[in-house]
This record gives structure tokens, sequence and C-alpha cells, in this order.
């Protein structure tokens, strides 16, 4: 992004950011997404007869501070580049001008070091060193995904969505697990591959949302290469594969057949909710609630896998 259009942006900045305008940068309905991998991850552990509170309490604050400073890494990136100027979401700090770039910037890093700390201290309980090398590489990930000259973000080829499916699908969820108990069998990477494929719908239903402001700013998504139609069938297809993915698993975990049912039932009720306004049509600012809903069925679909792993 040009210099030009940075120091407008810092112009813009007039004054400065309210706690909820940094509680709305944080998008809170992006964080029980992040959430549903670590109840996941330790519910697997205790399945497997070894789990640790304290453990799993330090894989939360990893999880949601690297959501947290994701959140305004994007938040920066785009907002220096021009991209957010067209946006139909709420209004963003740096693109909005609620606060510099150089501001918002700090906070994400800062969420990133604070994260980085408890993840060493989470390592040093486990002894799991080789997670930091996942660690390191998730942050870069987060970081390129709008940032640097060349944000995959903006390829549209599904490197963003398969960025998001392995490390806040398959490494937060697997990676919970190894820093209690040194095992993760097949059912663990079925569970952690459903959880991949939400988070995958969550940054979908965003872009769908997008699709002409992205067009217009030259954004170029996965969602604007395939269109409006197929970008919600496939967002549709990321909700309701977790749900035969849960079932499967009950099954094969000899799960009381009034669970399979019930689990069953629940799941596929609220990728109901979560997938009608997307199939109706909803455009928009319609789409916002959306977003909320689809962290809160991921959270809801984590809640249902660990109820199968602790009582089986």
């Amino acid at each position: 992004m040009s210099t030009v259009h940075s120091q407008r942006i810092e112009g813009d900045a007039h004054r400065s950011a309210r706690l909820s305008d940094w509680v709305e940068g944080a998008r809170l309905r992006t964080l029980p997404a992040a959430c549903a991998p670590v109840l996941v991850g330790t519910a697997a552990a205790y399945h497997l007869g070894e789990w640790h509170a304290e453990r799993a309490i330090l894989a939360l604050i990893v999880a949601l501070l690297l959501q947290i400073g994701v959140n305004y890494s994007n938040d920066y990136s785009d907002g220096i580049r021009g991209t957010d100027e067209f946006r139909q979401g709420p209004p963003r700090l740096t693109g909005g001008g609620l606060a510099s770039p150089r501001t918002v910037l700090g906070a994400a890093l800062g969420c990133f070091g604070v994260a980085g700390l408890a993840g060493l201290v989470l390592l040093a309980l486990s002894h799991q060193w080789f997670l930091i090398i996942f660690g390191l590489v998730a942050v870069i990930a987060a970081w390129f995904y709008t940032g640097g000259r060349h944000p995959y973000g903006y390829m549209g080829v599904g490197l963003s969505e398969l960025m998001v499916f392995v490390f806040f699908g398959l490494f937060a969820t697997v990676g919970t697990t190894w820093t209690q108990t040194p095992h993760a069998p097949g059912w663990l990477w079925a569970l952690a591959s459903g959880l991949g494929l939400l988070s995958v719908a969550l940054l979908m239903v965003n872009n769908i949302r997008d699709i002409p402001t992205d067009r217009e700013s030259g954004k170029k998504t996965l969602a604007v290469r395939l269109g409006d139609t197929w970008s919600r069938w496939l967002y549709g297809l990321c909700v309701v594969f977790p749900v035969a993915v849960l079932v499967v698993v009950a099954l094969l975990r000899q799960s009381p057949l009034i669970v399979v049912i019930c689990t069953g039932l629940g799941a596929l009720f609220g990728s109901v909710l979560a997938i009608r306004p997307v199939v109706q049509g909803a455009t928009g600012r319609d789409l916002i609630p959306v977003l909320r809903n689809t962290g809160l069925f991921t959270l809801a679909w984590g809640i249902l896998a660990a109820f199968v792993l602790i009582i089986a």
C-alpha cells in the first residue's frame, strides 16, 4: 500500500479509539470458534486417560490471543492497503480512522507476544518442544494472510482456507491434546478436521458478505473467484460435513445409541440454523449475525464432541 494512503489514515484518526472500538476490532464473534479446539483437545486427553487443567487454560489463552492478534493484524494490513474503504461490516480501527495504524499493529504484535509467552510456559510444562515450530509457522501464516507485499489472502486460490483448516482446526485441536498426553489417534484427527472445516466456514461467510466490496477494492478472495452461489454451497458443506464426522466418531467410540442420536440431531439442528440465512440469499450486513451464529455453532459442536468423548 502507498505511503500516501497510510499517511491519510494517520490523519483520519481524529480521536482515540474507545474501549468498545477495540472490542469490536477484536471481533468477538470469532472467539467461540477459537475455544472449541481447546475444548475438544482437552476432552480427548481426558478420554485417553491423562489431562491437566492448567495446561488446558494455557492452551485457551494461546488460542484466544492468537485469534485476536490475527484480527488486529488483518485490521492493520487491510486498513493501510485501502481494502476496507468499501466494507459493509462494522467499521475497522485502521480503515475507519478510529486508531492509527501503528497503534493497531502494536496491539496485534502484543497479542502475538503474550500468546507466545503463554505457549512457552505450556511447552515447558508438557516438554513437547517440537510444537514451537508449528506455533511460529502459525504466527507467520497469520501475518502474511493480509500482510506483506504479496498476501496470500488476496490470491483467491484456497491457501487462506487451507491455513485456517490446518492451524485453527488440526493444529489447535491435536496440539492441545499433545500438550497433555502424547497420543493422537485417528478419531482425534477426524474431530480436528471437523473443527477445521467449521473455521473455514467462518472465513467463507465473512468473505461472502464482502464479495461486492472486495471486487471493488481489488481483493481476490476464494469467494470472489468462486462467485456468490458456489461460495454459499461451499459454506454449507463446511458446516454440514462436521455433523457427519461427529456421528461417525460417536459410533466408532461405541457411544450409547441415545447419545449418538441426540448429539447428531443437536448438531444437525444447529447447522440448519447457521446455514438457513446463507442459502436464503442473505447479503451484506444481514450476514453479520451469521458470523456470530457460525462461531457459536462451532463452540456448540465442540461441546457435543467433548460430551461424546467424556461419557464414552
